[in-house]
């Protein structure tokens, strides 16, 4: 047997080095198992014990009787500790010491990178010179360990972590709680509310369920609850503003529209023809005005 470091390996008890700690013997080499690394009683000589192999922060072989969170080959969501901007995002792998995710790994554009407090699915692997760093968890690995959504999630608001982020949307390992490791799911990039980070908690809708079971997701309500709550939104808005009107209308563009109201072209329209249907806002060019007297529009104005 060789040391490898990222496995949980059985050892015999070599020595005790006072002030250091015990010589682990797989039979082959030795590795040190500090006093601080001991879990439970001490071992004494000749003991067989379980060990993950990891390098210390001098970059040395080293034991621990600690349980990590993930080990070599393993998928698994850990939690970001700390960013450092030109190495990466250090996670926390339960043994009091960090995993690195390499900058390398992350999204070249910034605001979709991961934050602390994040959580991102990796797999441990080597480095090229056989430290342990933490990869991104592709779709396939991911696929290995999901379960198929049931036909009852249609239409239910669901939770989950961002696993891909990309120009076309989206991708979530929605939460399986009792039922397993979880689910796979796509947010469409015009269902999206706003760019989502790698590692970032996301509650969504499902809007179908494919029959390889995996399921759309929509960040937005249903077209006839949105309306309603997007009028309001509207309405709100005009309130606050000076005379009650405001610049954007039919004709502004949609990139202005989901940067001020957080909503498609298509919502806001919907909207904007709920409120003048039921006649308390009217349009004029790129302008949108409360209908002035209609005591029910402008209540609380005052």
């Amino acid at each position: 047997m060789s040391l490898i470091a990222g496995t949980i390996q059985k050892f015999r008890v070599a020595r005790e080095v006072s002030p250091y700690g015990f010589f682990l013997s797989d039979g082959e080499s030795e590795v040190l198992l500090h006093y601080t690394e001991i879990v439970g009683d001490r071992p004494k000589p000749d003991d067989e014990v379980e060990a993950f192999v990891f390098y210390d922060t001098d970059d040395r072989i080293a034991a621990t009787m600690k349980r990590p969170l993930i080990t070599l080959g393993e998928v698994a969501r850990l939690a970001v500790a700390d960013i450092h901007p030109r190495i990466g995002a250090f996670l926390e792998m339960g043994l009091g010491r960090q995993l690195l995710l390499p900058m390398s790994e992350q999204p070249e554009l910034k605001e979709l990178r991961p934050i602390r407090g994040d959580e991102v699915y990796v797999i441990l692997a080597h480095d090229k010179i056989g430290r342990l760093v933490a990869k991104v968890a592709f779709e396939e690995e991911l696929a290995e360990l999901a379960f198929r959504a049931p036909e009852s999630w249609h239409n239910t608001w669901v939770e989950g972590w961002v696993t891909k982020s990309l120009k076309i949307g989206s991708f979530v390992m929605i939460d399986g709680g009792v039922l397993g490791f979880g689910a796979m799911g796509h947010i469409p990039a015009d269902q999206r509310t706003r760019p989502l980070r790698l590692g970032e908690r996301v509650e969504a809708r499902v809007t179908f369920v494919r029959e390889d079971g995996r399921v759309n997701l929509s960040m937005t309500q249903r077209k006839e609850v949105g309306r309603v709550e997007d009028s309001e939104r509207i309405l709100d808005f005009l309130k606050e503003r000076p005379n009650g009107s405001m610049p954007y209308s039919d004709d502004t563009s949609a990139d202005i529209i989901k940067q001020k109201f957080g909503i498609s072209k298509s919502a806001f329209k919907r909207a904007m023809g709920k409120l003048m249907r039921e006649g308390l806002v009217t349009q004029d060019g790129n302008w949108t005005h409360l209908v002035k007297g209609d005591e029910s529009a402008r209540e609380g104005e005052s």
